[in-house]
């Protein structure tokens, strides 16, 4: 529960690196899918981790399609994949 925790607050926070117009869109869309995937069992250690690893890409797709630099994603890569 801690992990899925820091990867919520870690997207949450690349949302700030987004053009403002942009950022309550995906703010509402990374709650939404989150709250989505708290039925998925805490203790299926496979599961999570292909949803953290899901969130990482996700999340790197999003920067490339803004032009952020991936550089602002490394503690999500961290947190996710090790």
């Amino acid at each position: 529960m801690k992990k899925a925790l820091r990867v919520y607050g870690a997207v949450q926070r690349l949302v700030r690196y987004l053009p403002k117009d942009s950022r309550p869109y995906y703010a509402k869309y990374v709650r939404e899918n989150f709250v989505n995937y708290r039925e998925v069992d805490a203790n299926d250690a496979k599961a999570l981790d292909e949803l953290f690893n899901r969130s990482y890409n996700h999340s790197i797709w999003v920067l490339n399609k803004y032009s952020v630099d991936e550089l602002a994603a490394d503690k999500l890569k961290k947190i996710c994949c090790g």
